[in-house]
Formats: C-alpha cells, structure tokens, sequence
C-alpha cells in the first residue's frame, strides 16, 4: 500500500525541483527525502526520478503520478475533516430534563425530524415534573437543560443565573362528558357549569392553587367528586361520564371518546412552556433543538381536537 506521506514527498520534490529544496521545505533530510522516494518506487513499482550528482528530473510516471496524488491527499483531508467533525457531533451530548406530557406527544415528533439528526447531538433524557428537573439542573450539573412549565407565576423557584426561553404556551381545556348531552365545541358560561361533578387536582398543589382562583373569579363552584393529577387518567374518568375536568391541550392527543371539549370564554388558562440552561451558554446545536422543539409545539397545536376553543 503507497504511504500518503510519500505521496506528499513526491509533489513537493517535484514542486522544488530536487530532494535538498524538498527536504528543506518539509523539515526532513536530504537523505530522508531520498529514502522516502527510493520506498514509493519500489511500492509502486516504476521510476519516479533520473537521478544525477546535482540533480533529479521526474520521469513521465512521476509527472501522471503527481496529479493523483494530489486528488488522494485531498480526499484523505476531507475524511479526516469529516472524521473529526462526526466525533465532535458524537461526543457533544444533551441532558435533558423534561416533563411527560412534553415528552410523550412533542419529543418523540423532534426526534423523528430530519433536522435533529443533523443537529448530532447524543441525547439523554429525564422525564419529572419540573420541580425535580429544575433541582437536577442545579446540583451537581446532572443535567444541561431543562423544558418546564408554570402556571400563574407560583410554584417553581430556579436559580437567578439561569437563562430563560419561552418554548411555547399549553392552554388549557375544559372537558365533559359526552353523556351530559352538551354539543362539541359549544360555547358555555362558568356558571351554567357550577355544581356539576369535576375531577380536579389534589389541594394544595400550584396548579390547583391557580385554578381555584380561576374558578373562584369567574363564579363556578365545582361539585368535586375525584382528586387526580394525571391527565389521562382525568379524561378516561371525563368519559366514563364521572365529571368535567380541565386538562391542558397537549393531554388532548390521545383524546378518548365519550368527551367533548367545550369553549367557556371565563376560564382563560396556560401552561407557559419554557427552557432552562445555565446562563452564559452559547451552544449552538442546543439553541437550534430548543427551536426545533417549540417549532413542533406549535404544529402539533395547529392540529389538535382543543384548536380554536382557547
């Protein structure tokens, strides 16, 4: 097999003219560069040079050897540069912390696009509710990034230092029973709601904090008959005909039948979405899947069975 170190030895001894001016521009030894060029004949088995006390002269071979050899040096850069580049990319990882919803209908449509596979990013994930992502984000660095929620501007508590990015917003959707014989989509008061049977969250957490004054505001005095913090689970007892409940857009994906979604211009509420990351960070691919995930919220939204009832 031809050395590529040889190869380049032979374009500069012909480029200079003999084996001294080589040597001298290659940081080698006369002797050096002519031991170089006595091993690329016997690899390729022709005569490269005619040789003479005072000089060298490139035969015919060295002249048609040289233009390949220029090709082959410049595709055996462009492997390294490509080499180095895909190790970069693969050695450059992403922890992530997020919350389920956001991670079981919005991350798995950003992994399936074109556009993170270029990003080359090693992705590890932790899927919590943000206040335990939020603290892996602040001790010890287990995490590089974090994609919370807040509702209201109560609950979560984070670092000053930390740069904040608004992903998108998550409104949320007041769901019944199909049983109660109210049309999809229909317009409905906070009040014409009160005293029926709802499924809310548990007391005492943030959420259920905010919506309590929500519901409060607006006059509507739920009939609770189940505490619940899982949104499927709220919408699986919606269609049993148990209640109504509030649940956010995003949980509508895998909307089950036997609910309807119904607009109720009182209630008027987000999840705002955002990232967190250690203030200062100037990570380009992080910056650009950040982008690329609250692209996918919003097409995801577009799409969704709560659209136009906000």
């Amino acid at each position: 097999m031809v050395n590529p170190v040889h190869l380049q030895t032979l374009l500069e001894v012909v480029r200079q003219g003999s084996f001294a001016a080589a040597a001298q521009q290659l940081g080698y030894t006369a002797s050096a560069v002519s031991q170089q060029m006595a091993a690329l004949e016997r690899e390729t088995g022709v005569q490269l040079f005619v040789r003479s006390a005072k000089s060298v002269t490139p035969t015919e071979a060295a002249v048609v050897m040289t233009r390949h050899a220029t090709k082959v040096l410049t595709d055996i850069d462009a492997l390294k540069a490509a080499t180095a580049r895909a190790a970069e990319a693969a050695g450059r990882g992403l922890r992530l912390g997020i919350f389920p919803s956001l991670a079981t209908y919005v991350l798995p449509s950003v992994l399936r696009n074109e556009r993170w596979r270029h990003l080359g990013l090693d992705l590890h994930v932790s899927i919590a509710e943000p206040g335990d992502t939020i603290r892996g984000l602040r001790t010890g660095g287990e995490l590089d990034v974090v994609l919370v929620y807040q509702v209201g501007q109560s609950g979560l508590a984070w670092p000053h230092t930390m740069e904040r990015q608004w992903i998108g917003d998550d409104p949320f959707c007041v769901v019944l029973p199909a049983s109660w014989g109210i049309a999809d989509g229909a317009q409905v008061t906070a009040r014409q709601l009160g005293g029926m049977p709802w499924i809310v969250h548990h007391p005492g957490t943030s959420d259920a904090t905010v919506i309590d004054r929500l519901f409060a505001s607006c006059g509507l005095e739920p009939r609770v008959v189940g505490y619940c913090d899982d949104f499927n689970a709220s919408l699986g007892l919606a269609s049993s005909g148990l209640g109504a409940t509030l649940v956010p857009e995003l949980a509508l994906q895998t909307r089950p039948d036997g609910v309807v979604v119904v607009d109720v211009p009182e209630i008027r509420l987000a999840r705002n979405i955002f990232a967190l990351r250690p203030g200062g960070s100037t990570d380009t691919q992080t910056g650009l899947f950040l982008d690329l995930v609250s692209e996918t919220l919003k097409s995801i939204q577009a799409r969704s069975p709560g659209a136009g009832r906000r």
